[in-house]
């Protein structure tokens, strides 16, 4: 793994260093290493993506920023049914190359160790269909990430390659308890009127990013340029045997296997 992770920048088999990294993401619900991924892995990964990118599935449709259908019950200009944007692509699980170093990291048993340590959780584990689990998204020029929460209570990404514009990964943290069934009409309504203050995360190709999403309300804005905006994803779930519906896997790669 110290192949592609550089971990005498980031030490991530050290407790202290992960103590370190859990107190930041406690208390920001975010956590940005910068230079975690080696240069030169992340030059493979680009390379191999160019292979890929007639494969690349884009998803056509809106979505409110719960993830859910919209409620009949309320009007179409209620925050739970204001309809946002979504129109980057994605390679799933099964078109990533054998020999990517993104499949030798996520694998790692130090590396999910230091996840978990940074997390707060006791072990993780991989997406039990064959999709799921490591993706790349691709937002050429045009192409956003609409404001929503996130479903699961973790994710962990890495950019891969930034634009020369646009992109910015932009956040409003506490809109919402969705343990408490508190869903924060009102400041998402704010947010999406163009009326509260966002919070921005700037971070280079190669960057370890861990965000706590399920209540914080994000987005990806408009890609600028020439440039597509590659980003890896590594995705886990703190139970096992876990996998995504038929109709989630359609929505977000176009097939179910």
């Amino acid at each position: 793994m110290s192949t592609h992770v550089d971990v005498a920048l980031h030490p991530i088999d050290d407790p202290k260093f992960a103590a370190r990294c859990k107190a930041t993401l406690d208390a920001n619900g975010a956590l940005v290493l910068e230079g975690f991924f080696r240069a030169e892995s992340i030059e493979k990964i680009v390379a191999q993506s160019a292979t890929q990118v007639d494969g690349v599935f884009y998803a056509g449709s809106t979505h409110n920023v719960y993830l859910t259908d919209a409620d009949e019950s309320l009007p179409p200009d209620h925050p739970f049914n204001r309809q946002v944007v979504s129109s980057k692509g994605l390679i799933a699980d099964d078109q990533v190359p054998q020999d990517s170093p993104l499949r030798e990291v996520y694998g790692s048993a130090i590396f999910q160790r230091f996840l978990c340590d940074v997390l707060g959780i006791d072990a993780i584990y991989p997406y039990a269909d064959s999709l799921s689990s490591i993706n790349v998204h691709f937002a050429d020029a045009g192409r956003e990430l609409g404001w929503h929460f996130d479903n699961s209570s973790f994710a962990v990404t890495m950019l891969l390659q930034k634009p020369e514009g646009g992109s910015r990964f932009e956040y409003v943290a506490n809109v919402r308890d969705a343990d408490a069934g508190e869903m924060g009409f009102d400041q998402v309504g704010s947010v999406l009127d163009g009326q509260a203050h966002v919070d921005v995360l700037d971070f280079e190709p190669g960057a370890l990013v861990l965000f706590r999403g399920r209540n914080s309300m994000h987005r990806v804005t408009p890609t600028e340029g020439d440039t597509t905006r590659l980003l890896a994803v590594f995705a886990y779930n703190d139970e096992p045997d876990v996998r995504l519906s038929d109709s989630a896997l359609t929505t977000f790669f176009g097939r179910t296997s």
